[in-house]
This record gives C-alpha cells, sequence and structure tokens, in this order.
C-alpha cells in the first residue's frame, strides 16, 4: 500500500453517554486529516470500556458499544466493514429471581499478532456507537484511539475512501 508515516503516534479518548436509558447514541469525532494533501489515519490500537448493564432479577439487560469509519444506525459488529471495535455486556437473568449472570465480549484491545495496523481512516472523522436494552439507567462509554498520521499516494487515496464510502 502507498502511504508514508508523517506523525509520531498519537492517541485520541473519547466518550458518549445516553440521554435516556436505552437510547442509542452516536457522536462523531474529528480526526482534523488533511485531506487535500491525502492525509490518513492509520489505527494501531482500540479500547472500549462499557458502563456495566443493570442486574434486574428476571430481565436480560446488555449494553453494546463500537467504533467505526463511517456513520452507523446501530451499533456496529465486526462483520461489518468498517466497524474497527466492537464491545458488548450482557446480564441474563431471564427466569432467575436474582440479578443473573453476566457476560462480556469485546473485540476492542490491540491485536497481539504481526498485523501493521488494524486499519485506516480516510476520511475526516470516526463514529462511536452506544446502545442498550432493558436498563433502568443510562448507560456510557469511554475509549481510546491509537493512530499515527501517514500521506497516501494518489491513487491509494481514491481507492481507500472510495472504500470507506461505498462500504457505508
Amino acid at each position: 500500500m502507498g502511504f508514508k508515516k508523517t506523525s509520531e503516534l498519537i492517541a485520541i479518548s473519547f466518550g458518549v453517554n445516553q440521554l435516556a436509558p436505552n437510547a442509542f447514541i452516536q457522536e462523531e469525532i474529528a480526526l482534523q486529516l488533511d485531506v487535500l494533501n491525502n492525509e490518513v489515519a492509520v489505527v494501531l490500537a482500540i479500547d472500549i470500556d462499557l458502563t456495566p448493564p443493570d442486574a434486574l432479577a428476571g430481565i436480560d439487560t446488555n449494553v453494546a458499544g463500537s467504533m467505526s469509519s463511517t456513520s452507523l444506525t446501530g451499533t456496529g459488529a465486526l462483520s461489518q466493514s468498517n466497524t474497527m471495535a466492537a464491545a458488548r455486556e450482557d446480564i441474563r437473568a431471564g427466569g432467575f429471581v436474582d440479578g443473573g449472570v453476566g457476560f462480556s465480549r469485546k473485540a476492542d484491545s490491540t491485536y497481539t499478532g504481526d498485523l501493521d495496523y488494524l486499519g485506516i481512516i480516510a476520511t475526516n472523522n470516526f463514529f462511536v456507537q452506544l446502545g442498550s436494552q432493558q436498563n433502568v439507567n443510562p448507560k456510557g462509554l469511554t475509549g481510546r484511539v491509537w493512530f499515527y498520521r501517514a500521506k497516501a499516494d494518489s491513487s491509494t487515496y481514491a481507492a481507500l475512501v472510495q472504500s470507506e464510502v461505498l462500504s457505508a
């Protein structure tokens, strides 16, 4: 791929909170990339932390969050090409008289293999999504993304932008 690193490691922290219980919310985070000079963000690692779901007797609850390179209408899944990280916390209490059993699923931390990077953001922003079900209290998501800036050659930049926009 034709791009050259132009910065050192950058970390951006983010957070989003529901205004009401179980409401979907999405926030756009600006990267301030120089799109006129084909600048991209090469993502190295992502971490997402979720507020735990409410433990309610007899009720299944969950909280889910994601980070994507394009806007989504719900929380993203790794099966979607523009979703870069996803996390989910569940409490299964259906049929129980107590608060149930908690489960966590995360695919949001640094891959430990020999990948050069997790993904490339070619447009000027990324998006963070948060949703939940059956909770009494509003939930939140915090996170951090580590990346460096790079300048792509014209054909690589065009292909990255087209791929990102068309797969939205």
